[in-house]
């Protein structure tokens, strides 16, 4: 499978790119809403959970945001160089315009949400490293890492708030993309799904 893009189907790099970052989307969305169930600990009173697996779980959602950073930014860059096949000519005008909507809010938030986590951890009062998947310590931005902790306040207020509300907006729109691929594969029955899929055959696009 050639590793550039055709007219008819995506190629090897974009495949990749592609199903890499989705796992890593959905392990994070995981790690998240997990994060968000957990019970608030009080002061004085033993911790609701064990400290030491949450501060691993933080640091595994940390190594996987900064990957799917690392990895968008890559795949946007990919995507400007090596255009990426057209849409099916059936399609109606207003679907055209639900598709390439959805494929940039996707691009906007696999970035942006990431690096608002980066932002945010950066801000962060308590001033915890972020270890990359244990292997090494990754830097903080500076013009946040350096602030009191009485100054990181706000920013850290500011940058999870919106991460928080980024995380779910990109949470509403993982499922709208599946089934926009789902209704492409069982009710157009076109080849939109299967050109990002190796060793399927993929005809002329109608």
């Amino acid at each position: 499978m050639a590793a550039l893009n055709s007219r008819l189907r995506y190629g090897t790099v974009a495949m990749i790119l592609h199903w890499l970052i989705a796992v890593f989307v959905l392990a994070n969305i995981g790690l998240g809403l997990y994060f968000a169930w957990l019970p608030d600990n009080v002061p004085g009173q033993p911790p609701a959970y064990d400290m030491q697996t949450f501060f691993a779980l933080v640091q595994l959602h940390k190594s996987i945001g900064l990957t799917v950073l690392m990895l968008s930014i890559l795949r946007l860059a990919w995507r400007l160089v090596n255009p990426v096949p057209a849409l099916p000519l059936g399609m109606s005008p207003a679907l055209r315009v639900a598709a390439r909507i959805s494929h940039v809010l996707l691009y906007v938030f696999i970035i942006a949400v990431p690096l608002s986590g980066w932002l945010w951890a950066s801000a962060s009062p308590k001033g915890l490293p972020t270890v990359y998947f244990g292997l090494f310590q990754w830097p903080h931005f500076s013009f946040l890492a350096d602030l009191t902790r009485a100054e990181k306040r706000p920013y850290s207020h500011l940058f999870g708030t919106i991460h928080a509300y980024m995380a779910f907006a990109l949470i509403a729109l993982v499922p709208i993309h599946i089934c926009a691929a789902l209704y492409h594969q069982f009710i157009r029955r076109d080849d939109v799904l299967r050109r990002m899929l190796p060793g399927t055959d993929v005809s002329e696009i109608a």
